[in-house]
């Protein structure tokens, strides 16, 4: 259990440090930006008041509902902030929250030993970067309200015998509120798809509390609850793969710091972990993760050092042929107070000590389990030392692929017409699909900053295939030497030649399956071009509609009928292009690679677990799921009959 705290929740609770002022001027350092991950950052703040009520144990629902103007409200039934008059400051201890940084229950002793909130800030800067903002608290029996414009009250903390929220509980807190479009120039929108994963990941990680969306907007209703917590996750994790084994859990504290563990192998070759502390998405690790990556490989090390003949076991696993096709979660619940991260949105935790503490549990418990379970062992061990002799075979091999220095011109491939720009962040390159394009390609670039690699046919799928492997394929080598990162052991981000790396392919269903093999090797092999937005797919128009000289050029089947119907009796000729082959050189640069003019798709990964879902539900080896979802979206698909 997560560790004793107090139970009265009252004004004795708060702790106010200084005053709100700040956050409007520099909105960055409280959220982060104030582009679409502020929006966002907002809204998980607002969330996780709710959620940490969950966790001290005394809510067991979040309602979240987007509101059609644009609100978010966020109802919880836990015991409600509280509202009496905090003596010191000769104010409701709700106002206190909610306009003042620095004010909540999560100092000192308060009311939360473990929360999700940016250290009680989370609130009143929401508050302060917010349009118009609502809190209803419901107490026994008794509405309290007050509202705000951009963190200023303009309301007392009033009694009422309603709800104007329409509050679902018989207790508990409401807040909503309305991003400003002063702070949040970009964009003030509500991201479902983000706010639907927030969600998601909560129900996972606090078992048996129920969570509600409802989205206004779109009509759109959903519900999460999982009995089993992070077990459920690392099912939903390694949906469509092969299980080696059942799911191995831990849950032990010490030291006032609780560590929850779930792992399981399966049969794919992508490492999947996820990190988290007090509910908050460690998407950059830190001390658990490096306890926790320890340990597994010191367990697994001493346990085949025992059970393997000498032949077999020449040397120890490598943390990279251990964590081949591994999914975990690693959830650690401490003291609100003690927490330590890099960051103000927290992606990293910093806790020197929760290292040794994870590292300790788990590698007690998997020394253990290993020695009671030898059947789950021993496929976790066959796994592991296939995942090890190709590692060895990569290695033999990749003297004959990577560069042994990133601008040595001779060490290039000979298909590749490179650019004269050697500034990275300046340079590009089109991986071009076809002999024809590449020629059309390599004559309408701009020499200066734009490299062409021009790689004809389909490519290997590198969904099922480990390094060694992917390796042999002559495209890959190329590909690989003319990006000039290296992979595998060897990758160097440093050394990527190109920060604009762009997949060009034909505009029909065999360029969307060759975009998709491409996409599927940087994904597998190559992932930090991906996550650090170097990857692009270029958008190539399937029409041209030309007369006389006058000529546009329409990209989807939807700018064809929107410009026929605008063009009705015009005598416009329409060619429809089959390929980028069929494109002279100067139409490839006016559509596709002129910067002022063409369209780029940026390549991210926002959600790396869905993402990992989706290139094995469509490149793996099972069928039955690729099968579901091409019946479920066949009617969406744009056919080229």
């Amino acid at each position: 259990m997560p560790p004793t705290q107090k139970t009265d929740y009252d004004g004795d609770s708060i702790v106010v440090l200084e005053g709100l002022e700040p956050v409007r001027k520099r909105p960055g350092m409280y959220i982060g930006s104030t582009s679409q991950n502020g929006v966002n950052e907002s809204i998980r703040e607002i969330i996780d008041n709710g959620v940490d009520e969950a966790l001290a144990g005394f809510a067991t629902e979040v309602h979240i509902v987007v509101e059609e103007n644009g609100y978010l409200t966020v109802f919880d039934d836990g015991r409600g902030i509280p509202v009496d008059v905090v003596p010191k400051y000769n104010k409701s201890a709700l106002e206190l929250v909610m306009t003042m940084l620095h004010a909540g229950g999560k100092f000192g002793q308060g009311a939360y030993k473990v929360s999700g909130g940016l250290h009680g800030v989370g609130a009143s800067v929401v508050n302060a970067l917010s349009e118009h903002m609502i809190v209803e608290v419901l107490r026994d029996g008794v509405y309290h309200r007050q509202e705000y414009k951009r963190g200023v009250p303009q309301t007392k903390v009033d009694q009422h015998k309603s709800s104007i929220l329409g509050f679902p509980f018989k207790r508990g807190t409401a807040v909503s509120f309305k991003p400003d479009d002063q702070i949040f120039k970009e964009t003030t929108e509500i991201s479902y798809s983000y706010l639907q994963k927030q969600v998601k990941d909560r129900a996972y990680l606090i078992p048996k509390v129920l969570f509600k969306i409802d989205n206004k907007k779109t009509k759109e209703k959903e519900a999460f609850y999982f009995e089993g917590g992070i077990t459920s996750l690392i099912y939903d994790i390694n949906k469509g793969k092969k299980a080696l084994h059942k799911t191995i859990y831990l849950n032990t504290t010490e030291n006032d710091i609780q560590v929850e563990v779930a792992l399981q192998f399966n049969d794919s070759l992508a490492e999947n972990i996820h990190s988290y502390v007090n509910v908050i998405n460690t998407s950059e690790g830190g001390t658990h993760l490096t306890g926790f990556r320890t340990a597994l490989t010191k367990s697994i090390n001493t346990y085949a050092s025992k059970v393997l003949p000498e032949k077999d076991f020449k040397e120890n696993f490598s943390g990279n042929d251990i964590r081949e096709g591994l999914s975990a979660v690693i959830f650690v619940k401490m003291s609100s107070n003690d927490l330590q991260f890099e960051g103000q949105t927290k992606t990293k935790l910093g806790n020197s000590e929760v290292q040794s503490v994870v590292q300790i549990a788990v590698n007690s418990y998997l020394d253990i389990y290993f020695e009671e379970n030898p059947r789950d062992a021993k496929e976790i061990i066959a796994k592991i030392l296939l995942a090890q002799r190709a590692r060895f075979a990569a290695k033999a091999a990749k003297d004959a692929v990577l560069r042994k220095g990133a601008l040595e011109g001779s060490t290039l491939p000979g298909k590749l017409a490179d650019c004269q720009e050697r500034d990275p962040t300046k340079s590009e390159i089109f991986i071009v699909e076809g002999d024809s394009a590449g020629g059309s390609a390599k004559s309408g670039r701009n020499r200066k900053y734009q490299a062409i690699l021009p790689l004809f046919g389909k490519i290997l799928n590198t969904e099922r295939y480990r390094l060694d492997r992917v390796l042999t394929s002559d495209k890959f080598k190329d590909l690989i030497v003319a990006v000039g990162s290296g992979i595998g052991e060897q990758f160097d981000l440093e050394k990527t030649r190109y920060h604009k790396i762009i997949i060009m392919t034909d505009a029909d269903i065999d360029g969307s399956h060759i975009k998709t093999l491409y996409l599927t090797f940087f994904f597998r092999h190559l992932t930090p071009l991906v996550e650090h937005g170097y990857i692009y797919v270029a958008v190539p128009p399937l029409f041209k509609a030309s007369k006389g000289k006058v000529k546009h050029y329409l990209y989807t089947e939807e700018d064809r009928a929107a410009f026929l119907k605008s063009h009705v009796d015009e005598n416009w000729s329409l060619q429809r292009f089959k390929g980028l082959g069929e494109m002279n050189a100067e139409e490839l640069w006016e559509t596709t690679m002129n910067p002022d003019d063409r369209i780029l798709k940026q390549i991210t990964i926002n959600d790396a677990e869905e993402a990992d879902e989706t290139f094995t539900m469509l490149m793996g080896e099972e069928v039955p799921p690729r099968k579901k979802f091409i019946t479920t979206h066949a009617k969406l698909a744009d056919l080229d009959v």
